[in-house]
């Protein structure tokens, strides 16, 4: 398996790779600190495998047992008002072993820019020129910080994970997020990319996914802080929060960390993050992201804006500050990773799921039928029976 020849992402491959991934590109240390690691509470729950639902758009039942095996799970957890009530690991990953997240490091980065908005430091209103001169006459220049947090930015640039011939991957061999070929003539790192990139249409109409609007987030971030984006990450959560153990970033050529989708972390830290956003910014008694912040992402941006898009599995959500927003009765919102990471918030349920996966096929729409009811079915488990 190796990164040069694109082994590394072809399944069944990438089952290893995901687990591994530091062994395969350039990375960057996001240190734990060194506060005491914070307790786990553990009632493990032997009533959750058999819980069932029905797929979407099927007819027939599933276990959440069987569930997991449909999607390439690598590692999940389940918090319960914040006890851990399953734990599961597969394949190349163990519970000390830091998996790569993809785009749920989105939601963090966005977490952080909302934070900072909240205390006065970022003005959502501004133009991303205001903070990046250096993209001034790119497609961004315009865009509102708001715009890019929320992905209604207009630009020329698309995101189609199969299409060879997607900007996706030109952005991809910029920031060294896959191996460029021989005759590659492009960009040499992330930020370098970014201001290639061209304008199309207004800015604020229509939410189009696109991984770039992450970078230039965590750019302005590094430029309100005065800290690289891992280190702004480190300062603002990371060692904040009694993590077990240090993550990492994949960076590009000049060091720059990969925001769009380069952590790498514990699952329990990941639902330990969860957790905390969960709690509307508290952890363990302490405040660590203004409760503003957490509010302004469960409101969630436009349905209209959204329902363009495509999402035929995500009827109603909208996109707010890097999170996905359900807009449903319990009002879930996650963070979503290509290949089935993700991590679900349930508030009414006090609910949250963690989740590492593998799937042979990136988009989660090959995920959520399986994984979206099946997520709120063991919430209503929880709910309805005690343990």
């Amino acid at each position: 398996i190796g990164f040069e020849d694109g082994s590394y992402w072809r399944f069944p491959m990438l089952r290893w790779s995901f687990s591994h991934w530091r062994e395969l590109v350039p990375t960057v240390n996001v240190s734990r600190g060194p506060a005491p690691v914070s307790e786990l509470r553990c009632g493990l729950r032997e009533d959750l495998d058999d819980v069932t639902f029905t797929p979407l758009g099927s007819s027939r039942t599933m276990t959440w047992a069987e569930s997991l095996d449909a999607n390439y799970t690598d590692g999940i957890i389940v918090l319960h008002r914040g006890r851990i009530v399953y734990e599961r690991y597969f394949g190349a990953l163990d519970g000390e072993r830091p998996h790569i997240a993809f785009s749920v490091t989105k939601s963090l980065f966005g977490t952080l820019a909302s934070a900072l908005i909240a205390q006065g430091q970022l003005d959502a209103t501004a133009a991303v020129s205001q903070y990046i001169p250096e993209l001034k006459d790119s497609g961004f220049g315009d865009a509102t910080v708001s715009e890019v947090l929320d992905m209604t930015s207009a630009l020329d640039y698309d995101e189609h994970y199969d299409d060879p011939k997607s900007a996706f991957h030109d952005y991809a061999q910029a920031a060294g997020y896959e191996p460029r070929p021989r005759s590659y003539a492009g960009p040499h790192s992330s930020y370098a990319y970014l201001a290639t990139v061209r304008k199309a249409g207004k800015h604020g109409e229509h939410f189009i996914y696109r991984s770039i609007n992450t970078d230039v987030t965590a750019w302005i971030i590094a430029r309100v802080t005065g800290k690289a984006p891992q280190e702004a990450l480190r300062e603002g959560l990371w060692s904040q929060l009694g993590m077990e153990g240090d993550a990492y970033m994949q960076v590009d050529a000049i060091g720059t960390a990969v925001a769009s989708g380069g952590l790498n972390a514990r699952l329990r830290d990941l639902a330990r993050f969860g957790d905390m956003v969960r709690q509307g910014g508290k952890y363990q008694g302490r405040r660590i992201i203004p409760e503003e912040a957490i509010a302004a992402i469960r409101a969630g941006g436009s349905p209209a804006a959204f329902a363009g898009a495509g999402y035929h599995t995500l009827p109603g959500w909208s996109y707010r500050r890097q999170w996905w927003v359900s807009h449903d009765d319990h009002g879930v919102f996650m963070a979503r990773g290509i290949h089935g990471q993700a991590i679900y918030i349930d508030p009414k349920a006090d609910m949250v799921i963690a989740r590492f996966a593998s799937h042979p096929l990136a988009g989660n729409i090959n995920l959520d039928p399986t994984s979206l009811p099946a997520y709120r079915a063991i919430a209503e488990h929880l709910m309805a029976v005690p343990p």
